[in-house]
């Protein structure tokens, strides 16, 4: 009879019951992190260590294991069968350890939490919603950014919660739905009162923005040109007459009587209901960019976070 090799799954369960009887917590929390990170280096401040510690403690874990359970590659650590089979054995019990003391806060007591996302969406949904937890005793340390650097920053253990505007790549942190965002071609009255075109002349509207200047936060305009694509569906050819920094800015601009642009309509519904701003077109499907709400694991030890958490999934369904 021939000896049938085993496959990967069977490796891994195998070799995770040569893990030791007692194994040290403190081996396993590292182990989780790397796992969780994806790399040595953004494991080590998350756990409050040196990176040659970290690799110290996966490598007396992988002899007490005899079984690799990392590849070191030049720009991460990629987990073996054994580590995927060994972080979903121990990740509930030590996230579970932790919020009962064990690593992490201990019963009743609270840590500021770490939230981050897009400057705007902050300012204008974010942070009023959470008005009330901040009256009611929750700490707040808000972080703005791109989504690409703040995940990044999840993964080294700086953040609690981000919004992002994309869906993280890869695995290790949870993410849901928060809310679509709606965007809105807008302009000046002034502009607005130039432009002859209804919302069914498409063709005719953009013939007519040829002529006016056209303000954007980044030469490539994204998100203009996605408006063209998916409402006019066709190419942007214009080019930015104005870059500003942010999308404050670019509100400031087009409410200043600078050109038109395409804004989430979070930031500018009120100029709209008070007349600073003019909706240029109204299609009957505008373009939707989906938020996303991101935790870090374990997060959820704090319980400030939890309470943060749920408060934005209840305010965003008014947005």
């Amino acid at each position: 009879m021939k000896n049938r090799t085993p496959d990967a799954s069977e490796t891994a369960a195998g070799a995770a019951r040569h893990l030791p009887a007692h194994a040290d917590l403190n081996l396993l929390r590292t182990f989780l992190a790397v796992y969780r990170a994806g790399t040595f280096t953004a494991a080590a401040p998350a756990l409050g260590l040196s990176q040659p510690t970290v690799t110290a403690q996966i490598r007396t874990l992988e002899q007490q294991t005899g079984r690799e359970l990392f590849t070191r590659l030049p720009r991460g650590a990629e987990p073996t069968p054994l580590a995927h089979e060994l972080a979903a054995r121990i990740a509930g019990p030590l996230d579970a350890l932790a919020a009962l003391g064990g690593g992490g806060p201990l019963a009743g007591q609270t840590t500021p939490v770490h939230l981050a996302g897009p400057s705007e969406l902050l300012c204008v949904r974010v942070l009023p919603a959470l008005v009330p937890l901040v009256a009611d005793g929750v700490q707040l340390r808000v972080t703005q950014g791109l989504p690409e650097p703040l995940l990044e920053e999840m993964r080294a253990g700086r953040h609690d919660l981000v919004i992002a505007t994309r869906r993280p790549r890869g695995r290790g942190l949870e993410s849901a739905p928060l809310a679509d965002e709606e965007y809105l071609l807008v302009a000046s009255p002034s502009w607005a009162g130039r432009l002859t075109a209804t919302p069914a002349e498409a063709d005719e509207l953009c013939t007519a923005l040829r002529a006016v200047p056209l303000i954007t936060y980044a030469e490539d305009l994204p998100i203009v040109r996605r408006y063209w694509r998916t409402v006019f569906g066709r190419q942007l050819t214009a080019r930015a007459a104005v870059t500003v920094p942010n999308l404050y800015a670019v509100l400031s601009a087009v409410n200043a009587g600078a050109g038109f642009s395409v804004l989430p309509r979070s930031l500018c519904q009120e100029h709209l209901d008070s007349g600073r701003l003019a909706l240029l077109h109204a299609p009957e499907e505008p373009p939707l960019n989906t938020l996303f709400l991101v935790q870090r694991p374990g997060a959820e030890a704090n319980p400030h976070v939890v309470r943060v958490r749920d408060t934005l999934r209840r305010a965003a369904r008014t947005w």
